[in-house]
């Protein structure tokens, strides 16, 4: 086919957005986590950007998008991107490389995603073995049996079983989201977890990383459409819907409960409908939209508290958010799915019957068993090896500071102009006027 200019764009364009998502979940994770961890966090996500780069060049696009094997994985034929540099390269109405850009960028999320399970105690040389092995062996096979169509000769489940995942509910969220839940029991929990407080140490950063993943994400739904058309303004409408209804949901849900809604709370609320949008953006109306997502921002309101009934220390509510809200939106594809939408299914709700959900759940529940089984022997494999949880002192002490031998912020610099200064105030009598006194010590000034 002829290459289309203005997809062309909209799909590179999409590649910058989703791209800069990575980044925004740096911030979001960095924020919510302790002081002592914030540059680990965020580093994990960084390093997550290089590593998976450079699996896709070599081998990545080729297994995931490239020929078929057993309806699960692709070949070697395009390794290195051989042949896609080429001006007759080209994918439906848009050059193979800017798909091939465009993909890129979620392969690069999706293993990010799990790191918020296990903040404040991997180390970072375990970290970056499990995103090269986790992407090899899940992600890659998983997004081609979700992604890779080819008139029924492509992947088992969106192919074959013709199971519903528009941008990614069953491919990252439920596919990050269980990995996740494996790594949080392969780790256990943090020394002090249900005991100390464990805070987010800028709510400012929360907010900025949220902002920028809802920026991103219009990029992440409307952008997988492929083309500059209606499918990419119905699910551009959708994905904005949905998240403004979701920061409602979990903001009542946290009003009925504690009796405050919160930052935290406005910022979480807007991740879970986004994530729960992914799936279902290109199949429900933009009323379906709204009923999605309040019902999303309320379940997964309630979800993150099962790390405390469960006990395990899901340090940033990765299963609750992702997992939960992925596994959500897919099945709601089942419900509110219309024949009018882009996806054009009917759900329960408009005389499709049960069959589109009992798709939806198959794929969802094989990749979740799946990515969780992988994850759990991996993790372990890495752990035993070269070492994935850190040492409990070390754990203490703050592993940017073990791990990277850095710190967030200088307070001994920001607290230095302070040093050998002290103030005496004595106290007025009545009538008298209050007096200050400050003294500097010797050698105190800078």
């Amino acid at each position: 086919m002829e290459i289309n200019a203005g997809d062309t764009a909209w799909v590179l364009a999409s590649a910058a957005l989703v791209f800069l998502m990575t980044p925004g979940l740096a911030f979001f994770y960095g924020g919510m986590v302790r002081v002592k961890s914030v540059l680990n966090m965020m580093m994990m996500s960084a390093i997550t950007i290089a590593v998976v780069t450079i699996l896709w060049v070599v081998v990545g696009f080729s297994l995931t998008f490239t020929g078929d094997t057993g309806h699960v994985i692709g070949d070697f034929s395009a390794a290195g991107l051989k042949g896609l540099i080429a001006p007759d390269a080209v994918s439906g109405t848009i050059p193979t490389l800017a798909f091939v850009a465009f993909q890129l960028m979620f392969a690069i999320i999706t293993p990010a995603l799990i790191s918020g399970a296990i903040a404040d105690r991997a180390t970072f040389r375990g970290w970056i073995a499990f995103v090269v092995g986790w992407t090899c062996l899940v992600y890659f096979p998983v997004a081609h049996s979700v992604w890779f169509l080819d008139d029924g000769n492509g992947g088992w489940i969106g192919d074959k079983l013709k199971a519903i995942d528009f941008a990614g509910g069953t491919a990252v969220h439920v596919n990050a989201g269980a990995a996740a839940l494996a790594l949080a029991l392969v780790l256990g929990r943090r020394v002090g977890w249900r005991k100390d407080p464990m805070r987010p140490h800028s709510l400012p950063l929360v907010i900025l990383g949220a902002g920028l993943l809802w920026f991103g994400w219009f990029g992440f739904n409307a952008g997988s459409a492929l083309s500059a058309g209606t499918t990419a303004a119905v699910t551009f409408v959708n994905t904005q819907v949905a998240t403004a209804a979701a920061v409602i949901g979990w903001l009542i849900v946290e009003r009925i409960r504690h009796g405050k809604a919160t930052t935290l709370g406005m910022a979480s609320g807007a991740v879970a409908g986004l994530v729960a949008i992914t799936p279902s953006c290109g199949a429900v109306t933009p009323v379906g939209a709204i009923i999605l997502g309040v019902l999303a921002g309320a379940i997964c309101a309630f979800a993150v508290s099962l790390k405390y009934k469960l006990g395990f220390d899901d340090s940033l509510d990765v299963v609750g958010v992702h997992l939960v809200g992925g596994l959500f939106g897919s099945l709601a594809i089942g419900f509110l799915g219309t024949a009018a939408a882009p996806s054009a299914v009917n759900g329960l709700f408009y005389g499709g019957g049960a069959s589109q959900l009992g798709k939806q759940a198959l794929a969802n529940l094989a990749v979740g068993v799946y990515s969780f089984t992988v994850a759990f022997i991996l993790g372990k494999v890495i752990d035993k090896t070269i070492g994935f949880r850190l040492p409990e002192d070390d754990e203490v002490t703050g592993v940017d500071q073990v791990e990277h031998a850095e710190t967030a912020y200088d307070f001994l610099a920001a607290g230095s102009g302070l040093r050998g200064h002290s103030t005496v105030v004595r106290t007025a009598e009545p009538g008298e006027v209050e007096e200050t006194e400050s003294t500097e010590k010797e050698g105190a000034k800078v």
